[in-house]
């Protein structure tokens, strides 16, 4: 090691190293927290290099940035006196520095899912470090999933470490059953103030005001979180229109920069000049931006958002968790002490943490992921969610990635792709060299920010943009960078495809269709017969054209990008297909059918013989002698529309129902059926299609036959105990029997106690309330007086005898002189007769 290396700096997380060794040869997980500035990125790595556990083996360290990842191994490196790729390295997307030599890896996530499946053994890694792991990125999350499996089942020996700066240490201590250790950060104080915004003040000009006033008032550089490259172009171009461009250099900072200018933003001013940074949250942690003394933070981030009820993800502007906000503020006392200046209301209050990622996310790689490790069941910080994993599955259906649950040999070419499911299946589609080439563009499209300033919805006219880009010419409503990048992540693409042909110069627009319909086999549209701003879906829903779209009139299109609304879904980005191109590709998905089907408006069956392609209707015409054993499923298909009340239901019946929820709920020994109206739908066709077959009309089911079956699902034994367990009359002292209402409360999903009405003098002698299921359950006493009106309700009948009675006694005795109204009602007689006259 040279001169260089042991002038290396110290951080306040060196004295914890040993710790940190120690407790990695007694156990073979970790949680290390670790504040900004700490060191625990570029330091604990080197340190394990030489203990005895790791055996000259690997160390790998997921980096979620690709910037971060760069900048880790850098320092790495320098620290060492060596270039990157020797002892240090990384490995993200399109970009490997490692050798031979290498023993310490910073990779970025998708880069170390793909080591897990590869090799679940890990040959020649013995320590795997998520460093940063507050994110919750989704990625991380599977990682640390199958890493814990293949510790658990094949690499015992294997070491966990779970490194962040802001995490709730003691839950995940708890979940890896590992120790905790904690370091201390090196900060200084840092000043927080929440500068306030005009009234309809946009963000822009809000942080040009502060940037302003920062540059006047405090010393050093300044950094601005901005919630993407949207929000910095505004910003840098209210920036420069200033005084602020006069005394200070802009700088942007994000994923999508070159490595070139990540390098210059992370590297002083070799001048001295200030700066101020405009970054997304990429600069959040894991990268130190030297001299910056003010962190300027407009509470948001740009992060993907899933909405399960439409199927269809999108990145939204949302507000960042409280520790984001002191992790950015953190940023400003890194050097020297600080100032930080938050652009939303000290009144606000924010989310302690970051919510995970996978609970907000659609799951189609995840869901990938795991048929190819062949074990769904891993163990998740925070579990996906089972709707957003179902959604996920059917769309890998559609691509053909899993056939029932199991993954199929595309679907492996696919995930080694290392993409999004929707674009490793188009870029895999095509057999052509000039197709494959134009799938590449159209992948670069798809995953790079608009290059184009106007709203048209064609996938064309971007396209046609990247083409003229290619020999020199730039539109006036075109981004030249944003271009510039999609044309070098094109290139990556037909490099990483080995694609020797060129993308192709020009190309008819529905060729652009038929590739993307191989990425969006739920967005395949059809035109809608009678509306030709309307398409119909592959997935069974609806979308719109804008007024001014370039799409209309086409008869197919295929949707790369869709915006949901409250009542229709709108086209955003889209390009025409061929039809006959459609059928060549998919033709198992073109059906022609038989249907008895229920329809609405008829109130009424209708049979039809339909020819679709998946959910889209292409031609329906009556069908005249229709099947009638499928009129069952038509009926039952109706009952899901019209919900339960289509049924005929009695009082008796609806009683004998709540009856059994009151049992249910009361002695779950008896493991009664689940009646509710979410169970009963879920269950509609076990048990009510049986008692439809022969019916041509729901009116047609009479309540005998509601009623059988509904106690199908009971044996003959269950039956007689709720009859004996939940009476529907009960004898009262009168000798009378009185009966007994029962009712459920479906909002708080518990029985509403059951309801006996019986008149006051009934009642004489009866000291205490009477109950049913075993004693379990009192019922609610309805006294009534001799004109059945309720005079008291209660479940204490002693305490009415002993406190309320004399009262009512006193008040009703000159209203009904002809009933007994005794002075003690314990021994008196029970009767629902009036005196006899005379008396």
């Amino acid at each position: 090691m040279n001169e260089q290396a042991r002038q290396a700096p110290t951080f306040p997380i060196d004295e914890l190293l040993p710790r940190i060794r120690d407790s990695l040869a007694a156990h073979p997980r970790l949680v290390l927290e670790a504040p900004p500035g700490a060191g625990k990125t570029t330091q604990v790595p080197p340190a394990l290099l030489d203990a005895p556990w790791l055996g000259g083996q690997k160390i790998v360290m997921l980096e979620p940035r690709r910037v971060a990842a760069r900048a880790a191994a850098g320092f790495m490196a320098r620290q060492r006196g060596e270039p990157v790729g020797e002892t240090v390295g990384y490995r993200i997307r399109f970009e490997n520095k490692v050798s031979a030599r290498t023993r310490i890896e910073v990779v970025t996530e998708g880069i170390l899912t793909r080591m897990l499946q590869d090799d679940p053994m890990l040959e020649g890694v013995g320590a795997l470090l998520f460093d940063e792991f507050h994110e919750r990125h989704l990625a991380a999350d599977l990682g640390l999933a199958l890493a814990l499996d293949v510790q658990s089942g094949l690499r015992e020996d294997l070491r966990i470490v779970v490194m962040s700066a802001t995490l709730d240490g003691e839950r995940l201590a708890a979940f890896l059953d590992a120790p905790r250790l904690s370091s201390a950060g090196r900060s200084y104080p840092v000043t927080v103030a929440h500068f306030p915004g005009r009234r309809e003040e946009a963000l822009e000009h809000q942080a040009r005001r502060a940037v302003e006033q920062a540059l006047t008032q405090h010393p050093g550089d300044v950094l601005v979180f901005l919630p993407g490259q949207r929000e910095i172009a505004r910003v840098q171009a209210a920036l420069e229109a200033s005084a602020a461009s006069a005394s200070a250099d802009m700088l942007t900072l994000h994923g999508e920069l070159p490595v070139e200018q990540q390098s210059r933003v992370l590297q002083p001013d070799p001048d001295g000049h200030r700066r101020v940074v405009l970054a997304t949250n990429v600069a959040e942690s894991s990268v130190t931006l030297p001299a910056v003394r003010v962190v300027i933070d407009s509470g948001q981030a740009r992060e993907p958002r899933y909405d399960p009820n439409s199927g269809f993800a999108r990145l939204d502007v949302v507000t960042i968790a409280q520790a984001s906000a002191d992790q950015r503020a953190g940023r400003a006392g890194r050097v020297a002490e600080g100032w930080a200046y938050r652009l939303w209301p000290e009144s606000q209050r924010l989310e302690p943490q970051r919510r995970a990622e996978i609970g907000q996310v659609e799951l189609a790689g995840l869901a990938l992921e795991l048929a190819a490790w062949g074990d769904a069941n891993l163990r998740f910080v925070d579990a996906p969610p089972s709707g957003a994993l179902a959604a996920a599955r059917e769309l890998l259906q559609r691509l053909g990635a899993l056939d029932g649950g199991a993954i199929t040999p595309l679907g492996r070419r696919m995930l080694a792709l290392g993409t999004h499911p929707r674009l490793a299946a188009m870029l895999l589609a095509p057999t052509q060299a000039s197709e494959r080439a134009l799938a590449c563009d159209l992948a670069a499209l798809i995953e790079a920010r608009d290059p184009l300033r106007s709203r048209s919805d064609a996938v064309a006219e971007r396209w046609q943009a990247l083409a003229a880009f290619r020999v020199g010419r730039v539109g006036g409503d075109a981004s030249r960078s944003a271009l510039a990048a999609i044309d070098q992540a094109a290139k990556q693409w037909r490099r990483r495809l080995r694609v020797d042909a060129p993308p192709p110069a020009s190309a008819p627009p529905h060729l652009l269709g038929d590739l993307l319909l191989h990425a969006f086999p739920d967005r395949i549209a059809r035109q809608h017969p009678s509306d030709p701003y309307r398409y119909q879906l592959a997935n069974g829903r609806s979308a719109k054209l804008f007024d001014d779209s370039a799409l209309y009139g086409e008869p197919w299109i295929a949707i790369s990008e869709l915006r949901d609304d409250p009542r229709d879904a709108r086209v955003m980005r889209a390009a025409p297909l061929d039809e006959q191109r459609l059928r060549s590709d998919f033709p198992k998905r073109f059906v022609s059918e038989d249907r008895v089907v229920w329809d609405s408006a008829l109130r009424g069956i209708a049979a039809v013989r339909e020819q679709r392609f998946d959910r889209i209707v292409i031609d329906s015409r009556p069908l005249a002698k229709p099947d009638p054993s499928r009129y069952a499923d038509a009926l039952v298909d109706a009952v899901r529309q019209l919900g339960l009340q289509a049924l005929p239901w009695t009082p008796s019946l609806s009683q004998w129902r709540a009856r059994v929820r009151c049992l249910r709920a009361s002695l779950p020994e008896l493991e009664l059926p689940d009646l509710s109206d979410d169970a009963l739908m879920a269950t509609v066709e076990q048990w009510l299609k049986p008692v439809l077959s022969g019916k041509t009309r729901l009116d047609a089911l009479s309540e005998q036959e509601l009623g059988e079956a509904l106690r199908s699902q009971l044996d003959w034994s269950l039956r007689q105990k709720i009859d004996a367990l939940a009476p529907t009359r009960m004898a009262v002292p009168s000798g009378m029997e009185r009966s007994i209402e029962y009712a459920f409360d479906d909002a708080a999903d518990t029985p509403v106690a059951p309801v006996l009405a019986v008149k006051l003098q009934e009642l004489f002698g009866l000291a205490d309330t009477p109950r049913i299921a075993e004693g379990r359950v009192p019922l609610t006493l309805h006294l009534l007086s001799p004109g059945g009106k309720p005079l008291q309700i209660t479940q204490d009948l002693r305490g009415f005898w002993d406190r309320t009675y004399p009262e009512v006694k006193k008040e009703m005795k000159g209203r009904y002189p002809r009933h007994p109204w005794p002075d003690d009602p314990w021994t008196a007689a029970a009767t629902h007769r009036a005196k006899p006259r005379g008396t």
